[in-house]
């Protein structure tokens, strides 16, 4: 017997239809879209329509559409989440991304929920209830080691899912409430100011000036492409790609790159394989370091951080690292490299003072560059390219086809021909036509499989063309065009109505929630997520922060911490001591750290001035 494969699946963002179209072109599995409401990103809702056109499209291919209804919820917004979800459904929305336990208390059509990254899932407790209430799918903490993945799966049978690529937030999802305690802008209402992104002074107890405007909480960007057979292997089935508000040449070159690593990987181990059909050509030759970056990192993948895990001078992209400025001319300078630079390209360095600083290349004369502008630059600056003008033309044409294998075969009927069509799916569809037969008087089988096989712009390419008639036939080209495109649309057809989804799977007890208490952690904002906790056992329920704002309580936590990242590690008995507390200052806004380093958390709170 044959060993079943396990599906793995590339999941990408949309932050809209047209971005998730060519997510699936370039080889994603699976995509998440926002919808028109309720997403975690408030700049990437899409309308019911369009997510419906992005739903045809992908099913097409076997690959699925999740939707990222990801926010708390108010309690005057719950019915209109529910006929959202019956609209959601109706149009073959695979499932829901959540993090409000209010949906499980509705009454909702049986659509398959995956627990989104913000419900805090970094324990195997956590995971474990998770899939005892229903949940098919769930996306771990980006701060879990491999050991930790290894733990959960071990202990659990429910999908798992891991961020491999995009930024990182630096708390736990769902655990930072900075933006809302400053602003009223609440991260879990999907509305974030990106306080981590912001230069920060940090100061010691004793007033004294430590690091003074650098982006101190501004984490690199996760990169894990060279650490998915060891995902796999603890236990991760789906490899999410960060970015809903990312652009389209960005969607584009990482679900390419992804694609094909994972490819290469499926060669070499044959017990997985893609979960999506469609042979994929590319037009380009994808390369991370050509989209929005600001450097890299594995995170705390190998259960200790890299050595440096922010990029301090700039939020910005900084792209890939090109070489040094050699000699410093009046209007032109040249580069030590082996990257070659174009016309138009985005350069980008550090300037005399440490300040981020770019330039465009007017005109490149081999290592000689002649930008638009005369920028501050001094020889041995490191140069970066944090814009490709050659790579982003081709990403802004068509750069990449995706098509489903055929097979088609012609044979007569008693009142004219037939034709069979079958693709990779297992799809199969067939077309009759009335037609006088007519002898050949010459050859005419070559012709007969050169018109069968010109699916033109249709998602399929001809495998094999297989004619079985009777003897030498003459069939008129144009005949041959309206069998073929008969058949075409009769398969197109099949492939809406046998697609199969995955339904809410059903519970069968009702489990415990981990602890009989639950803080403004719990993300709690309405009356139905309350009824859920109590239902599972939980007997006292704070609000969420963003309906009973405290000064008194941590706004954010995270495994990054500032001390280890500067030298500083209060259990590295080599670590530079500072004095307590640790203040971060931005403008009038101070915020007091914290250090638990039994488990190795850095807390931040608004502090007094």
């Amino acid at each position: 017997m044959t060993e079943r494969k396990r599906p793995v699946e590339l999941l990408s963002p949309a932050k809209n239809c047209e971005i998730g179209i060519e997510a699936i072109r370039h080889g994603a599995d699976a995509v998440y879209i926002g919808p028109p409401r309720f997403g975690a990103r408030v700049a990437a809702g899409n309308k019911i329509e369009e997510i419906e056109r992005l739903v045809k499209y992908a099913h097409l291919f076997g690959a699925r559409v999740y939707v990222t209804l990801n926010t708390i919820l108010r309690d005057d917004e719950l019915e209109e989440v529910r006929r959202m979800v019956y609209e959601l459904y109706r149009i073959g929305v695979d499932a829901l991304i959540v993090q409000d336990m209010a949906l499980l208390q509705m009454d909702l059509p049986p659509i398959a929920l995956h627990a989104s990254t913000q419900t805090d899932n970094r324990t195997l407790e956590k995971v474990r209830f998770l899939e005892r209430v229903g949940f098919s799918q769930v996306v771990l903490a980006r701060e879990l080691s491999l050991d930790q993945i290894r733990l959960i799966r071990q202990h659990t049978d429910v999908a798992l899912e891991a961020f491999v690529h995009g930024a990182l937030c630096v708390s736990y999802s769902g655990q930072c409430y900075i933006s809302c305690s400053q602003t009223g802008r609440s991260a879990n209402r999907g509305e974030c100011a990106q306080y981590c992104r912001l230069p920060y002074t940090l100061k010691d107890g004793q007033g004294n000036t430590v690091v003074t405007g650098r982006h101190l909480l501004s984490l690199k960007d996760l990169n894990r492409s060279d650490r998915l057979e060891e995902l796999l292997d603890a236990g991760i089935s789906s490899f999410k790609i960060e970015g809903r508000l990312k652009d389209m040449s960005y969607v584009k070159n990482c679900t390419a790159y992804y694609r094909q690593r994972l490819d290469e990987l499926f060669v070499r181990r044959p017990e997985y394989c893609r979960s999506s059909f469609g042979a994929i050509r590319l037009n380009f030759v994808p390369v991370l370091e050509k989209s929005f970056n600001r450097g890299f990192t594995h995170y705390f993948l190998d259960g200790k951080p890299d050595r440096s895990q922010i990029s301090p001078d700039t939020p910005k992209s900084i792209g890939e690292f090109v070489g040094t400025v050699k000699e410093v001319f009046g209007q032109s300078f040249t580069v030590t490299g082996v990257v070659p630079l174009h016309n138009g390209d985005g350069l980008c360095f550090l300037d005399r003072q440490g300040r981020f600083d770019g330039v465009r290349v007017n005109r490149a004369e081999g290592n000689r560059i002649f930008p638009a502008t005369c920028p501050a630059l001094l020889p041995q600056m490191k140069l970066y390219r944090n814009y490709d003008h050659e790579f982003e033309k081709k990403l802004a044409n068509v750069s990449a086809e995706r098509k489903l294998s055929v097979r088609l075969q012609l044979s007569e009927t008693a009142e004219g021909y037939c034709l069979r069509i079958s693709d990779e799916t297992g799809a199969v569809a067939v077309a009759d036509i009335a037609a006088v037969k007519e002898s050949a008087k010459t050859e005419q089988q070559e012709n007969i499989i050169r018109q069968l096989s010109k699916l033109g712009d249709t998602p399929f390419r001809s495998e094999s063309v297989r004619v079985d008639l009777a003897e030498n036939r003459f069939i008129p080209s144009s005949f041959l065009a309206t069998l073929r495109r008969q058949a075409v649309t009769a398969l197109l057809k099949e492939k809406t109505s046998r697609y199969r989804r995955e339904y809410r799977k059903r519970v069968e007890s009702i489990p415990n929630w981990p602890d009989a208490q639950m803080t403004y952690l719990g993300n709690v904002s309405n009356r139905l997520a309350r009824q859920f906790y109590r239902d599972h056992g939980v007997q006292q329920i704070d609000p969420a922060y963003e309906l009973s704002e405290r000064s008194d309580v941590p706004l954010m936590f995270t495994r990054y911490c500032i001390r280890r990242e500067l030298g500083c590690c209060l259990r590295d008995p080599k670590g530079k001591k500072l004095a307590e507390p640790l203040t971060l200052q931005y403008r009038n806004q101070v915020f007091r750290l914290s250090f638990d380093c039994r488990i190795c958390e850095m807390r931040i709170y608004r502090d007094k001035i």
